[in-house]
């Protein structure tokens, strides 16, 4: 259950951005005749595709693989590499072969790049609509005019929706990141722009921390700041405490301290908006903290045998209060699971937006040749809740939606952590509730 969220990459070529990604059974059987790419990019773009196909096929949790003609989809991955006219070109031909599993954690990963692209924003989707919510200070977006709350209609001419926003973003981050982003925003007048906003390029030969990659001061640096980013904070309000609980990484010392914080609160918040997930065990200990009995989390469908993965109770560090869960569009994985388990053992409301429905158990691969490293996320487990049901592709629908408004995000007011606090008897105003938590941006 990794960190990173994910859904299916029905990602947009490159050169040709209204094309679908998804990888379609070879009509013909005759070769193509060879593109302009170079034999040794060919080469290693077909080496590539084999690595990737044999490891998938070898450690997907579904022998079936999802009920694909996974070597027809691979031998059209193969004519079409040879018919690329870039190495880039070709990668995506090895994205589009792994897009076909329809899988949220089943991910191609190319080659790494050594750089990194700050766009200086951040966006979010909200129901169905995109939004950007955030504007670094300094940012070449800030320069153009973009500001929190404006709606983004088109991402480089593709229109975000919540079915390909993790694959424009797989695209314009990971397969095929390019300076220089196009976006079209539409203020509340109506009125229509077009922004062309350049990014910070950081070079940097370690951004992969994969195998291969070496390991640097800058890497550590970046390590610790992630840490600090990604720490559990608690605020209090009267009898009501709010935990600000960023992702699914933490040991049993971080729960024994979080009990201590919030332990004489008859209710508590817990803030999993924008939670991409992270450790299974993280997650077992978390239920754990809120029930006086063991609780079934779900069954781990995996290719050999399926098993239940049960939450243990935490006696030492029991809550017995009340609990809200605040969920969002990217709350993924297993802020995903968190939520459902409380829904369905009745332990507590969860309110937001429905959720990214990111949710697999999976591994990674690695391959190293000739100093150039490339592998893919691949899922080993469906994960069946209590009710028999999967939230792949469906996610978590809170019990009472609540939305930001494009002038909460102008605001940076938080009316939806305001609400869950009123609603426990504690009286937070909206503007108050946005600042309990500033955003920090990350370091280069």
């Amino acid at each position: 259950m990794p960190h990173r969220s994910a859904l299916v990459f029905a990602v947009m070529l490159a050169l040709s951005p209204a094309a679908n990604l998804r990888a379609q059974s070879p009509t013909s059987t005759a070769q193509p005749s060879p593109g302009a790419i170079a034999k040794a990019d060919r080469d290693r773009a077909l080496g590539i595709l084999d690595a990737i196909a044999k490891g998938i096929q070898n450690l997907y949790y579904d022998p079936k693989m999802n009920g694909l003609d996974w070597n027809a989809v691979i031998a059209s991955a193969r004519a079409k590499i040879v018919e690329s006219n870039s190495l880039n070109e070709a990668l995506t031909q090895i994205a589009v072969a792994v897009s076909a599993l329809n899988d949220s954690h089943t991910v191609f990963e190319p080659p790494a790049r050594p750089y990194r692209l700050d766009f200086g924003l951040e966006y979010l989707m909200i129901w169905n609509r995109c939004f950007v919510r955030r504007v670094r200070p300094g940012s070449d977006a800030e320069a153009k005019g973009l500001k929190p709350g404006g709606e983004i209609v088109t991402i480089n001419g593709i229109v975000p929706s919540r079915q390909n926003f993790r694959n424009i973003e797989y695209l314009n981050y990971v397969l095929d990141p390019r300076p220089e982003m196009q976006l079209e925003m539409r203020y509340p007048s109506g009125e229509k722009e077009k922004v062309k906003v350049t990014a910070k390029l950081t070079l940097s030969p370690d951004l992969a921390y994969r195998l291969g990659a070496g390991v640097r001061y800058d890497v550590y640096r970046r390590n610790e700041n992630v840490i600090h980013r990604m720490r559990m904070q608690v605020a209090q309000r009267g009898d009501v405490a709010i935990l600000k609980f960023p992702w699914f990484y933490f040991d049993s010392d971080s729960f024994y301290w979080l009990s201590g914080k919030i332990r004489k609160n008859k209710a508590l918040i817990i803030d999993l908006r924008g939670n991409g997930g992270g450790a299974v065990e993280t997650l077992k200990y978390f239920v754990g903290m809120f029930f006086d009995h063991d609780v079934k989390l779900f069954d781990m469908v995996q290719r050999k045998k399926t098993s239940a993965e049960v939450a243990k109770s935490e006696h030492a560090i029991y809550f017995p209060g009340k609990v809200i869960v605040l969920v969002d569009s990217e709350s993924a994985s297993g802020a995903e699971l968190f939520a459902r388990v409380m829904q369905l053992e009745k332990r507590g409301t969860v309110i937001g937006d429905r959720t990214s429905g990111s949710v697999m158990a999976a591994t990674s691969f690695y391959f190293v040749s000739s100093g150039v490293d490339y592998g893919a996320e691949v899922t080993i487990a469906n994960l069946i809740m209590s009710d028999g049901k999967s939230l792949e592709h469906t996610g978590v629908v809170p019990d009472e939606f609540g939305l930001p408004t494009q002038e909460a995000l102008e605001y940076g007011s938080d009316p939806i952590l305001a609400h869950a606090a009123q609603a426990l008897g504690v009286t937070i105003s909206p503007e108050d509730a946005g600042k309990l938590f500033p955003y920090e941006w990350p370091k280069d």
